[in-house]
Formats: structure tokens, sequence, C-alpha cells
């Protein structure tokens, strides 16, 4: 592929085109209901004739682009309640890739490929949730400052031993309203993990949390939000936290999936136990 044909995908490319390829980057995996949901919102009236609509709008724009080889899409789609086309799984394409660094100036190449069922369906998990954060801030229920996915949310720092070390958050949000600022380190949990695993990686923010480089950047350190499927597995991963002489379990939120505001906006509540 040519950097003259790199070049001039530029013409062929709005601004909204541009923007769903940033997000492809950032997210690595999208549906095409999630890409819908994060730009072309559906309007408050005539909702399920609209949603019908930005689907059907959605699909036509990443058709195209898919032409274009700006954007591919997975062999394989995820279970769910969407049907059809909602539920195609897309990633970048080598031409958005290429033209996304040469946009930025960037000289280094990320290769995708197709990824397993586990990495899939756990990204996507991630993506609907700073899907849902963007459309409560799209509109006006607060602000939504920041949001950043895996890469660029993990934190570099060095262990009591000296040793290197990163915390690898899914997501880092930070939500506001004109009164409160409210910061999260955010893990999607699917279930699948063994609670030693999830245990491992509450030491480890609590390692973090012991070196202050986070509170010295933003004077507050985020709380960590574990999402669950279900309010047995909040009960399960709450109670190991606490058997755990180790932990301090005020560093930790554990709540469903679908209570995710509850915390992650700002008037946050309380532990889900």
């Amino acid at each position: 592929m040519s950097a003259r044909h790199t070049r001039d995908l530029g013409f062929h490319l709005t601004e909204r085109d541009i923007r769903i390829l940033e997000d492809l980057e950032r997210f690595r995996l999208l549906t095409t209901r999630q890409i819908q949901r994060l730009h072309l919102p559906v309007r408050p009236f005539g909702e399920s004739v609209s949603a019908s609509a930005a689907t059907r709008g959605t699909t036509r724009i990443l058709t195209r682009l898919e032409a274009l080889k700006a954007v591919a899409r997975l062999e394989r789609r995820i279970g769910g309640q969407e049907h059809g086309s909602a539920l195609t799984i897309w990633q970048l394409g080598h031409s958005g890739e290429r033209y996304l660094r040469l946009r930025r100036g960037d000289t280094s190449r990320t290769q995708y490929l197709e990824p397993g069922r586990p990495f899939a369906t756990h990204m996507l998990a991630v993506a609907d949730v700073a899907a849902m954060l963007r459309e409560h801030a799209k509109a006006g229920h607060f602000d939504l400052l920041e949001l950043q996915p895996e890469t660029a949310c993990w934190r570099p720092f060095t262990g009591p031993g000296g040793q290197a070390l990163t915390l690898k958050p899914d997501l880092f949000v930070v939500t506001a309203d004109r009164i409160t600022e409210t910061y999260s380190f955010v893990e999607v949990d699917l279930g699948t993990e063994h609670l030693p695993a999830v245990l491992r990686k509450c030491r480890l923010y609590q390692q973090y949390e012991r070196t202050g480089i986070e509170q010295a950047a933003r004077s507050v350190f985020p709380a960590v939000v574990w999402l669950v499927p279900t309010t047995k597995r909040a009960v399960v991963i709450h109670d190991a936290i606490a058997a755990d002489r180790t932990l301090d379990p005020t560093l930790f939120w554990i709540l469903p999936a679908e209570q995710a505001l509850d915390q992650l906006a700002p008037y946050a509540g309380t532990h889900t136990t």
C-alpha cells in the first residue's frame, strides 16, 4: 500500500469518519451498535425508529470505509440481544491504521490480527462502558473530562523491591458536574477470572496507591471500580477483598455493570455488598 494511496484516503474521509477511525484505534474493537452509540446518537423522540435509522446509517458509513480498507470486519460475531449488522465487530483496516499514523507523524506500526473470543468479548464489554459514559455526557447529565482506555491509562511504577511494574486498568475515567469531580480506575470483570488473579490485581492497585504518584499528579487516588456481571459475583469479590488482611477494602468498589453510573458519575453511591 503506497504512501500516496494513504494520503489520498484523507480526501475520502469526513471528520466523523476520522473520529470513528480514532475510536477503533483507541478501543481496538467496536460493534456496529457501539459505533452508532458513539457517533450517531439516537434522538430523544421516536427512539425506536431513530435507533433503527441510526444503525442503518452507521452500517452505510462502515461499508464505505471498508471499501477504502480503512476498517475491517471480524469473521466472528459475539452473542447478545442485538441482531444482524448491529453485532458485526470492526477493527482498523490497513489503510485506516496507516492514515492515522501518518496524520500524527508516527513511524511505528500496529498489526491488527483476528483476536480470540475471550479477548474480543472483554474489549467489547469495556467499550460498552465507554459508550454509556459518552451517551450520558452528550445528553448533558455530566461532563466527561477524561476517558482513557488501555494502553493510554496504564501506569508504570517502581515496586517496593525496586522492580519495574505496570498497573493495567481497563479504563481511567474522570466525570464532573458544577461541584464534583469523580476519578475512577475501571476493571471490567466478566466472571471468568479466578479470585486469586482478582486479588493479585487488587494488591497491584494498592502498591501503586502507596507510591503516591497519582495523588501527586491529581491530589486524589481514583476509586478502583470493579464492574461485574451479577450481584453474586460482586458479593464474592467484596468478601474476598474483605477477608484478605493485606488489602485496604476502602480502595475498591464492586458493583454489577448495570449500576456503573452509581459510581462513575458525579455524586457516587456506596459499596455494593
